[in-house]
């Protein structure tokens, strides 16, 4: 379900967890990706109640995700296909299939990305896209943006001292530190 106060918060990780956080919400994103389109599709696949199945559809509706088309007129029918927002979450979830075979499938892959038309299997990598190069933490960074929010600049300096040893330093954020300024 939404969290209002990620969706609102200034980092762009916490504003996204805020609409899409919700475990069964990645689920059936993950399912209309396979695609699934239809409510009695996703509740078998997911196994997931009736209500909160009705109640994550409207949620990803609403945000822009999902939209629904009428397929039946009578009875009323609908189905839920992704919209380009919601297309644009397939590398967090191709990141979620690697992340969790490689750390949570110690009997092997339970699915796995392959090239289409070879079958071959394809290891998920986010690249820088100007340079092809991987991105790593030693390469790269995530530094405040042109619209970063005065914590966002804060938190990025702290940061910095911190790694360049300055350990007398106390983290006091010019408002109290709350869950949503943790997960940037």
């Amino acid at each position: 379900m939404k969290n209002e106060p990620l969706c609102n918060a200034p980092c762009p990780i916490a504003r996204s967890l805020g609409r899409i956080g919700d475990s069964w919400s990645i689920i059936i994103l993950r399912d209309a990706f396979a695609g699934f389109t239809r409510f009695d599709e996703f509740q078998k696949s997911a196994n997931v109640a009736p209500n909160i199945l009705s109640r994550r559809l409207k949620e990803l509706v609403d945000d822009g995700l999902l939209e629904k088309v009428s397929y039946s007129t009578t009875p009323p029918r609908y189905e839920y296909h992704l919209t380009a927002l919601g297309r644009d979450f397939r590398p967090v979830i191709l990141a979620l299939v690697e992340w969790g075979n490689r750390h949570f499938s110690p009997e092997g892959a339970q699915i796995e990305l392959v090239e289409r038309e070879t079958q071959r299997p394809v290891e998920t990598i986010l690249v820088d896209k100007a340079t092809g190069a991987p991105i790593t933490p030693e390469k790269y960074a995530l530094v405040p943006g042109p619209a970063a929010a005065p914590v966002i600049h804060y938190r990025h300096d702290y940061l910095q001292r911190k790694r360049a040893g300055d350990n007398t330093q106390k983290f006091a954020p010019l408002h109290p530190v709350s869950r949503d300024d943790d997960a940037q």
